[in-house]
């Protein structure tokens, strides 16, 4: 209910945002900068525009977050797992700021080089220095957010492992029987919160940056008039960045369906392998040559069976990502040719396209933790079905099955 409450809130809130403050803090006499008007540095952030946004932020956040702590009140993690998420969520906008402000200082840098390279006369070294003081202020304004950022994750990430493993802990009579049950808690719980520090801030950066990005993206569309084969189209760029994207995830995701099954069953059968090991230690009657030939037969044979399936899987991440990297020069050969852009504009471009794709491609540039955490989120799932009395999953269903000798038609 969290966290689908606070999608709900989130698109109420940047709703309300674009069409309703955006034209109050326009009537204040604020209207939003063209990008050429934007300020390059340090004041980019203390704009009207973006000073009054940060105050709607916080006042949004503030709504849901006292709404959440009235709610869960007795809940002991209230202020990591409500408040801290809204700490989350702002300096995560805060860092997508950040690399607006450097999109913004592009187009100047990068004019006046073209310019001192050109031999265009009135080009100092002062307009140099200023221009790099300036982007020296978003570097310092920069690693300050990131230092806090991973302080504060980190912290934030063991909590939530925190919470689970006393959870877990507390129902341990229910959940012992459970194949690996001490790998869930102490493994499982550890790599699932690590998982989420990359994937949880990951795509609420993406999401962020299409908020952010996306109008930017649309504004410098109009540069692009004419694309190769398809002529001229409205909103070329961000046309371009979505299906491009989309074509992507579709690919990896019907190359990689038969990973998550076959991380899950990695886990488990190097859990197999691990604990007679970890019998043989104190008992001379376990781990015996034949027992564990065996298991390690298992471990062999779904290790094989994995490098096979990535390695499709893999051409096709690889390949994507190498057509990638020269999809949109592709589609900006006439613009090129045209003399339509500067090499600032390109710079531009080039940024919020990246900015924009890169967050459409969520999927495809986290597949593989995606998988991981898929398996991980398997396992644990048995821990919930057996702490509210529900029906194992049929993996572990029929992991019981064989441990108590009951053997299927199909093995």
């Amino acid at each position: 209910m969290f966290f689908s409450s606070s999608v709900v809130w989130a698109l109420v809130c940047v709703f309300l945002w674009y069409f309703v403050g955006a034209h109050i803090v326009a009537s204040m006499g604020y209207p939003p900068l063209a990008e050429e008007q934007q300020p390059v540095g340090a004041a980019f952030f203390v704009t009207p525009t973006n000073f009054l946004f940060y105050l709607y932020f916080i006042l949004c956040a503030a709504v849901f977050c006292g709404f959440w702590h009235v709610i869960s009140k007795s809940n002991p993690w209230i202020a990591w797992s409500v408040w801290g998420s809204a700490f989350i969520v702002f300096i995560t906008y805060f860092g997508v700021q950040i690399d607006v402000a450097v999109n913004v200082w592009r187009r100047p840098f990068f004019d006046l080089l073209q310019n001192a390279l050109g031999g265009k006369p009135g080009v100092t070294d002062g307009d140099f220095y200023g221009l790099l003081w300036a982007f020296t202020q978003l570097g310092l304004v920069g690693v300050a957010v990131s230092v806090i950022s991973s302080f504060f994750l980190s912290h934030y990430l063991f909590r939530w492992r925190w919470a689970m493993n006393n959870f877990y802990m507390s129902k341990w009579e229910k959940l012992r029987h459970i194949e690996g049950a001490s790998q869930r808690v102490q493994e499982d719980t550890m790599r699932f919160a690590t998982n989420l520090e990359g994937l949880g801030v990951s795509l609420i950066g993406s999401v962020m940056t299409l908020i952010v990005f996306l109008p930017i993206l649309l504004e410098l569309s109009k540069y692009v008039t004419d694309l190769p084969i398809i002529g001229a189209i409205p909103y070329s760029l961000v046309w371009l960045a979505l299906i491009w994207s989309v074509f992507g995830t579709f690919l990896l995701a019907l190359f990689g369906i038969k990973l998550p099954g076959l991380n899950f069953r990695n886990q488990r059968v190097e859990a197999a392998y691990r604990k007679e090991l970890v019998y043989g230690e104190d008992r001379e009657d376990r781990a015996q040559p034949p027992t564990v030939t065996e298991l390690f037969s298992n471990v062999r044979r779904n290790y094989f069976r994995m490098y096979f399936h990535y390695a499709y899987f893999n051409v096709a991440r690889y390949s994507y990502g190498q057509l990638d990297a020269i999809f949109l020069y592709f589609v900006l050969v006439p613009t090129f040719v045209a003399h339509k852009i500067t090499l600032g504009i390109w710079q531009q471009i080039a940024t919020a396209f990246g900015q924009v794709s890169n967050s459409f491609q969520y999927l495809v540039s986290s597949w593989t933790t995606i998988i991981e955490l898929l398996s991980i989120h398997k396992r644990l799932k048995a821990f919930e079905a057996a702490i509210y009395d529900e029906p194992l999953p049929p993996i572990d269903q029929r992991y019981l099955e064989r441990e108590a000798g009951v053997i299927h038609a199909d093995g």
